[in-house]
C-alpha cells in the first residue's frame, strides 16, 4: 500500500492503493509512518509524497468501518496526529504532489509537509456534510488561517469542494500546475533542493513552524534569524556558498 524508494539522496514516498483513491486504515498509517522513518533513518536530503493512480488521497478508509464500534478518536489520537507530527518534523525539506481528491486525512498528509503542489483540478475541501462528521487532521486550522472563519464554515456546511487552481489563489497551497506535467515539475524542484544548503533549508523550516505555531513576535523571529544565521556560519555548506560566490562558480553543497 505504501511505498518508498530511496535514490540520489532523495526519498520517494507513494499512496500506492489507486482502486480506493488510497484511501487510509490504520496499516496504511502505519506503513506510511514507518516509511518516513526509513527515510530519516537513510539521511535523504529531500522526501516527496505522492499518490498513485486518480487521487493522491481520498482521506480514511472507511468501507469496512462500523459505526457503531468506530474509534474515530482512537484512530485520529493515536494513527492519524503521531503521524502528522513526524512528517512535519522531517529533518529535510518535504514536498508532495497532490491530484485528484485530497481530502480529509489526506488532506492532512499536505498540511504537515513543507512544499506543496497540486494539479490545477485535484479537488480539496471539506467532504462530510453528508457523512454526519466534520473535517480533522488539521484542516479547521488551516482554512480559518486562509479563508476566514465564513469562507471555512461555508466549505464545511455546503461541503463544497475547491479545485487546485482555487486552492492555490486563496493561499492554501504553494502552486497549481496542469495535471500532466505535476510530477515531473515536482521531481525537478525535489531534485534540485536535495542538491542544495540542507542546513539553511532546515533553519527556515524552523523559523517558519515558530512564526505559525508559536506566533512569536517581529523582533524574536529577528533574533532567531540572526541565531540560526551565526550557527549556519560555522557549517561546510556556508562556507562553500561563499566562496562559489567570490569565485564567480556554481556552489557544491553536501548538506553540511
Amino acid at each position: 500500500m505504501i511505498t518508498l524508494t530511496i535514490e540520489d539522496e532523495i526519498a520517494e514516498v507513494v499512496l500506492d492503493a489507486p482502486g480506493r483513491l488510497n484511501a487510509l486504515d490504520e496499516v496504511g498509517l502505519a506503513e506510511l509512518d514507518d516509511a518516513y522513518r526509513q527515510a530519516e533513518a537513510a539521511g535523504v536530503r529531500a522526501l516527496l509524497l505522492r499518490g498513485e493512480g486518480r487521487a493522491f488521497c481520498a482521506g480514511r478508509d472507511i468501507s469496512g468501518v462500523d459505526p457503531a464500534t468506530d474509534d474515530a478518536l482512537g484512530y485520529l489520537r493515536n494513527r492519524v496526529t503521531p503521524l502528522l507530527w513526524r512528517m512535519a518534523a522531517f529533518p529535510a525539506p518535504t514536498f508532495a504532489a497532490a491530484h485528484g481528491a485530497c481530502l480529509g486525512v489526506g488532506l492532512g498528509l499536505l498540511i504537515a509537509t513543507d512544499v506543496v503542489y497540486v494539479a490545477d483540478d485535484a479537488k480539496v475541501g471539506s467532504p462530510f456534510a453528508n457523512l454526519g462528521a466534520t473535517l480533522d487532521s488539521g484542516g479547521h486550522a488551516l482554512f480559518v488561517e486562509r479563508l476566514g472563519a465564513h469562507r471555512a464554515l461555508d466549505l464545511v456546511y455546503t461541503g463544497e469542494l475547491l479545485s487546485g487552481a482555487e486552492a492555490v489563489a486563496a493561499g492554501l497551497f504553494s502552486r497549481a500546475v496542469p495535471g500532466p506535467e505535476l510530477l515531473p515539475f515536482t521531481r525537478a524542484r525535489v531534485e534540485k533542493v536535495a542538491g542544495g544548503a540542507t542546513s539553511a533549508f532546515l533553519a527556515s523550516k524552523r523559523l517558519v513552524a515558530e512564526l505559525r505555531d508559536e506566533r512569536i513576535a517581529f523582533w524574536a523571529a529577528v533574533a532567531h534569524e540572526s541565531e540560526a544565521q551565526g550557527d549556519l556560519s560555522l557549517t561546510d555548506d556556508y562556507r562553500e556558498g561563499f566562496a562559489a560566490f567570490q569565485e564567480k562558480r556554481r556552489p557544491k553543497f553536501t548538506g553540511r
